[in-house]
């Protein structure tokens, strides 16, 4: 074995810092670009360790584990708590700092965001505009489309209701997972039903809801964003920027969790 194979893990290897630290590459010499870059790519980082949470979350929901759901939501939320507060450090660029180097960014946007769409499919989105802007074939739609073959974080919850006993319906737990869920009036009743027993599956209800609202704050928080930075100018990359963004705004992911609170 050569000495190269017994060096010491160190902090720098370890955490691959030699290829983290190199990896902001500014493409202009404007002062502000380093942070348009850092920024961004620590939600890139952030969206990857989302990915792995609700990913975990999926499957001790399915097994009907409250203790390590509950958990690993309080964990997602505190995430996505960071991340919406990220936010407000890209706010510090003022739109002119922008323009200076929005120019040299050419076609990319976060819209391409491979790992923000399977963050909307791993919570439920199931529609043709999730992939469509991925070259058919190609890796990032495979593995869009591979996500939206699976159940959805709240298809893991409907089984795990009936792990715990309550009679969710067989529509609601045999259904095709590769189309959207629909609001079900007989699943919402059996929402009520573990509300009014206020026990873990309450907690876990409530939980998706801070979810759900979290999800809705990151998108009301980044559309305020480009308003104030390029107004109602058109995205790089061709997309619509504000415009598209604003229409996301309300869209829930768990509907019934909310059709139901005004019968709780």
């Amino acid at each position: 074995m050569s000495g190269s194979d017994n060096a010491a893990l160190t902090y720098t290897s370890y955490l691959a810092l030699d290829e983290v630290l190199g990896a902001q590459r500014p493409r202009s010499t404007e002062h502000d670009e380093m942070l348009f870059i850092v920024i961004h790519q620590v939600y890139e980082l952030w969206f990857k360790q989302l990915l792995h949470e609700l990913t975990h979350l999926r499957e001790r929901l399915a097994a009907g584990d409250s203790a390590h759901s509950l958990h690993t939501l309080k964990r997602v939320l505190t995430i996505l708590k960071v991340a919406v507060n990220q936010i407000d450090v890209l706010e510090t660029m003022t739109p002119r700092q922008f323009a200076g180097f929005r120019g040299r960014l050419e076609a990319s946007s976060g819209f391409q965001s491979v790992q923000f769409r399977q963050l909307e499919v791993v919570l439920g989105r199931r529609d043709p505009l999730a992939y469509a802007h991925y070259a058919e074939g190609g890796e990032h739609r495979a593995r869009i489309l591979a996500e939206c073959r699976l159940p959805s974080v709240y298809d893991a919850f409907v089984a795990y209701l009936a792990a715990h006993g309550y009679p969710v319906p067989g529509s609601a737990l045999d259904r095709d997972v590769t189309v959207p869920a629909k609001p079900d009036p007989e699943l919402q009743q059996v929402l009520l039903k573990a509300y009014q027993d206020d026990g873990e599956p309450a907690q876990i209800a409530e939980r998706l809801v801070d979810l759900d609202e979290g999800i809705q704050e990151w998108r009301y928080r980044h559309v305020k964003m480009v308003e104030r930075t390029i107004g109602d100018k058109s995205g790089t990359g061709g997309s619509s920027g504000a415009a598209y963004l604003r229409s996301t705004l309300g869209s829930a992911m768990f509907p019934d969790l909310w059709a139901v609170r005004s019968q709780l």
